[in-house]
């Protein structure tokens, strides 16, 4: 039995710019911090017969990884040249479709648990581009680079994303009290609602790329204005300017909205004007947007007021910290499991000559 864990995300600044559509013209910035909320991966093999069985919202039990419907798992399993007795169970903190790379964790931790299992070691870099590599290119979902490198280095992780697709990782020099402080100044609390984000990073995409497009102009120039929010809000957070980093949110999630009519609606918009209200300095709805999970950054005085105004509006807040580790293999009993058939193998043969 192999295990990983998979910490869930945060954006920071510039999301929306680690899409192809976007860094292949003009490369992309985004600051990102992992939190710990997780995605768990557990493989096993079967003991008495040779199918693919996956577990996860659905079930699934297949002799061929050619029909499995799981597309992630599919294709994770293809790259891996694994044809089929494995057993693939997820479990999450969080739900699916709710802002903070659900999809991304899944991928990068199964590939993290199947180089376990095929005992070939993986960096957390070449871990990232497999599962841009899958998604992107094989399924072609209309997402970015962020989440999958965020998930499989964990922390506080800056990405500059050259216009060849080409990622930089760097490490923002942050003092733990600034850390300390950002972390009891962020306040995450649930909408009920989760969505798909293709259609909306389809429609941002198609804008991106579409220079005949009404919104065309829009668009870009929000994601260059995004980019540049992304930088002064690193600035911000390096220096310890906290407040500075929440007004910088309100008018990134303001910047945000005008990317497509789908990333807000009546209700997002009634929740964050209460936010604001009861002593938020900025907020946004996580991911690309349309719901699941709204962050505010609140001063400490002001918390009370807001988490009461957020229950009132039905609103449960989500106590986080931060993590640092990103995707890891937590157990791995088969490579043992392993070790230990070729002790016996040896010690047979030593014992026989």
């Amino acid at each position: 039995m192999i295990i990983t864990r998979t910490p869930f995300r945060i954006t920071l600044g510039g999301g929306g710019t680690d899409l192809p559509s976007y860094y292949s013209e003009f490369g992309g910035f985004v600051f990102s911090v992992t939190i710990d909320k997780y995605m768990y991966i557990n493989l096993n093999t079967p003991i008495v017969d040779d199918l693919i069985r996956i577990k996860y919202s659905k079930y699934e039990e297949v002799p061929h990884v050619d029909e499995v419907q799981h597309e992630l798992a599919r294709e994770g399993l293809k790259l891996m040249g694994i044809e089929n007795s494995l057993e693939i169970q997820s479990m999450a903190d969080v739900p699916a479709g709710t802002g903070l790379g659900s999809s991304a964790c899944y991928l990068v931790g199964l590939l993290n648990g199947l180089h376990c299992y095929k005992s070939s070691p993986v960096s957390p870099h070449d871990l990232a581009e497999e599962a841009c590599f899958i998604e992107i290119n094989v399924l072609k979902h209309p997402v970015g680079k962020q989440d999958q490198y965020t998930a499989a280095f964990g922390g506080f992780t800056i990405l500059n994303i050259e216009k060849n697709g080409l990622v930089k990782v760097d490490r923002p020099a942050i003092s733990e009290d600034i850390i300390d402080d950002l972390e009891n100044s962020l306040m995450i609390y649930y909408t009920h609602t989760s969505r798909s984000t293709s259609e909306i990073l389809k429609e941002q995409s198609k804008a991106t790329q579409d220079k005949k497009s009404n919104t065309h102009r829009e668009v870009v120039d929000s994601l260059h204005q995004i980019k540049d929010i992304g930088y002064k809000t690193l600035e911000a957070i390096t220096k310890g300017n906290l407040d500075e980093f929440g007004k910088l949110m309100d008018v990134h999630w303001r910047t945000k909205k005008k990317l497509s009519k789908k990333i807000s609606n009546t209700m997002i918009d009634d929740l964050y004007e209460v936010g604001i209200s009861n002593g938020a300095l900025g907020g946004k709805i996580l991911g690309a947007g349309g719901g699941g999970f709204m962050l505010f950054y609140c001063p400490k005085v002001y918390q009370a007021d807001l988490t009461n105004a957020m229950a009132n509006a039905g609103l449960r807040r989500m106590r986080f910290k931060f993590d640092f580790d990103g995707s890891k293999v937590m157990m791995n009993v088969f490579n043992r499991r392993q070790s230990l058939q070729r002790e016996l193998k040896i010690a047979s043969a030593v014992g026989k000559k």
